[in-house]
């Protein structure tokens, strides 16, 4: 297949979202001294973090809550899993949180290389992502990346949400490329993978953590399934 176009996902593809809020919330409780509040356990407040966020993005991007929710309420259950119901504290978690996460730019292995092996094979590639337009544009800019990409294609950009085909609907306009000149590169199958498949892209499951394989929903397979960046040498 003779591609023009690539399209990746940003974070749990490029950037490391999982490190990255490791060490914003590591500070964090060492800046709001949440474990004289009662966070005593640093490892768990991270792990239930990491839950409750990855539930309430399904939650979001199925409509069922608004942004600010999202952002407010995944603090609040961390919280709340050690027993603090305290709203104010929530709120200036989740604020210092959107501030100093962005900042951080810890990115898979091999990011950096390539990107420049592709670019130097004159594709042009692009960033299809579900992240706050404001935030993903910070960490663009912390992690170096802005000048790989042609566009980024934020979510609020495109009032759509992966996996929905309104959003790359209007990421294939706003690079004037189709579905059959384009690959999408993305971690998750229900989000990225399944978008694309359902768009007719053909995909790449990067699979760093070795989850969720195959297939999805019991029927689609991914074009390929990947486990390192540096492996996309070897298709494109």
């Amino acid at each position: 297949m003779a591609y023009r176009h690539i399209f990746f996902d940003l974070d749990h593809t490029l950037w490391d979202f999982e490190a990255n809020a490791r060490l914003t919330l590591q500070q964090l409780h060492d800046e709001l001294n949440l474990a004289d509040r009662g966070v005593d356990d640093f490892e768990r407040f991270h792990r239930q973090y990491l839950e409750h966020n990855e539930r309430l993005w399904e939650r979001y991007r199925k409509g069922f809550i608004k942004q600010e929710e999202l952002r407010v309420k995944r603090m609040w259950l961390s919280l709340l899993d050690f027993k603090i119901a305290d709203d104010s504290l929530a709120k200036s978690l989740s604020v210092r949180f959107l501030e100093l996460l962005p900042t951080r730019n810890l990115l898979f292995p091999g990011t950096h290389e390539i990107l420049t092996y592709l670019r130097n094979k004159n594709y042009t590639l692009h960033i299809i992502t579900n992240g706050f337009e404001d935030v993903q544009h910070r960490k663009m800019q912390g992690a170096n990346l802005n000048p790989y990409f042609t566009h980024l294609i934020t979510s609020e950009k495109a009032n759509a949400l992966k996996p929905h085909r309104a959003i790359f609907e209007h990421a294939l306009s706003c690079s004037q490329s189709n579905a059959a000149e384009s690959i999408m590169i993305g971690d998750s199958v229900e989000v990225d993978i399944k978008g694309a498949y359902d768009m007719g892209l053909d995909q790449v499951h990067m699979n760093h953590l070795d989850r969720n394989r195959y297939p999805i929903q019991g029927e689609i397979y991914p074009t390929h399934t990947l486990f390192h960046l540096e492996e996309l040498r070897s298709i494109l």
